[in-house]
């Protein structure tokens, strides 16, 4: 009986288990918040953290109180770029971005100094309003088909800018 009792612990010694690090222990929370999310398009989550505590989280929806896309459908608008590819946004959703940070300032919580984990590579809209919250470090699950100018104003504003995976996030109807 005490050689199996040995051999049983030295089968769970085998199988030790990996704590994931930090970025991947939030990064696993992003996409559970995201599943909240009202527009089939996006479905993305984001989290704020300081010191390691989830401050806020915030997902893809319509304003409070009013018909998401999962219910009505689509707001899209087509946008015409600089190289005159068109691409297809839908306007009737709050980014998860933004959404974090309206609940952080709805609940009274600075967020200055802290860190942002969301599912992509914010769009300019909402760099500019992590930056201007005083954010310190963005980590992105994936790229954002139009994130060049995020990441080009992240880094003049000296925010810290990760990208996990290069994969680039494709929606249908782009």
């Amino acid at each position: 009986m005490f050689l199996v009792i040995i051999r049983l612990k030295n089968m769970v010694k085998d199988k030790q288990h990996k704590r994931p690090s930090w970025d991947e222990y939030f990064m696993s929370i992003v996409d559970i918040v995201g599943t909240r999310g009202t527009c089939d398009r996006g479905r993305a989550g984001t989290i704020i953290v300081k010191d390691k505590r989830i401050l806020t989280t915030g997902y893809v929806g319509a304003p409070e109180n009013c018909a998401s896309c999962d219910e009505i459908d689509h707001e899209l608008n087509t946008v015409i770029h600089e190289d005159g590819e068109k691409t297809q946004h839908c306007m009737r959703t709050t980014h998860s971005e933004q959404n974090a940070i309206c609940q952080a300032a709805r609940m009274g919580i600075s967020i200055y100094g802290s860190t942002l984990y969301t599912r992509m590579t914010p769009c300019y809209a909402c760099a500019k309003m992590i930056i201007n919250c005083g954010i310190k470090r963005v980590v992105c699950k994936n790229d954002y088909h139009t994130g060049e100018r995020s990441k080009e104003i992240f880094k003049e504003a000296g925010i810290e800018y990760e990208l996990l995976n290069n994969e680039v996030v494709k929606y249908d109807n782009m």
